[in-house]
């Protein structure tokens, strides 16, 4: 078989400890997951369905730790933001899941950030329309190195926060997760076979905000480490 034009290699994360390398398949990200974030940005939370949007897999960008990412602020847009997330990666294929069995489909989980055009994001809220001008756009995906859940364990509890140039601006913790890992992972196998190597983003807490160029974030989740991103 010939291609018409060589396909690029699959995007890849770091494995934490390991010279392993976790390929991409699909990236999921769960809407206001935490009930302060949802109020934020307008809505009263309740315990309604999950709701999902979707990034290419090449809007990931590995973070390595110990070293500061540089991240070129994004075209089209005045109103950059952050949002700090746990992500969870999976590693067993699975449909319909029982949410019992969803953590065994877990196989890992890293620190993330879904990086959003804030401005372009709201104008399509506004007008009924898809967010992915906001949301999918090149490089809105940084993400650390995935810690194995054989290693780690899974997240039930665990702090998370973003400081900018030094300042907090996101500290919470993943218990305040509307819908849980396992309820997520659950949720949304219902809708899509889950396959290993598909990302999914847990949502973000309050404390969403715009970045400039010059700024720098440290984004961190308890027991996966801190990552540095520079906004060029």
């Amino acid at each position: 078989m010939a291609f018409v034009f060589q396909p690029e290699a699959p995007v890849a994360l770091a494995v934490a400890g390991s010279t392993d390398q976790f390929a991409v398949r699909r990236v999921y990200c769960v809407g206001r997951n935490y009930a302060a974030h949802a109020r934020e940005m307008g809505f009263d939370p309740d315990r309604d369905p999950p709701f999902f949007f979707c990034k290419p897999d090449n809007a990931i960008v590995p973070v390595a730790y110990g070293e500061t990412l540089e991240l070129p602020y994004p075209a089209q847009t005045q109103n950059y933001h952050y949002e700090a997330e746990l992500v969870a990666v999976i590693g067993k294929a699975g449909s319909d899941i029982a949410e019992d069995d969803a953590l065994s489909h877990v196989w890992g989980y890293a620190v993330g950030l879904d990086m959003t055009r804030r401005d372009l994001q709201m104008k399509m809220r506004e007008m009924g329309r898809p967010w992915e001008i906001g949301k999918a756009f090149d490089l809105s995906a940084p993400v650390g190195p995935v810690h194995p859940a054989s290693v780690a364990g899974h997240f039930e509890n665990a702090s998370l926060w973003l400081t900018v140039n030094g300042e907090t601006k996101q500290k919470s913790d993943v218990s305040h997760l509307i819908w849980s890992v396992a309820e997520t992972v659950s949720y949304l196998s219902k809708f899509f076979r889950l396959e290993p190597g598909d990302v999914i983003f847990t949502g973000t807490p309050e404390g969403v905000g715009p970045v400039k160029a010059g700024d720098t974030m440290r984004v961190g989740v308890e027991r996966l480490g801190e990552l540095t991103v520079k906004v060029d």
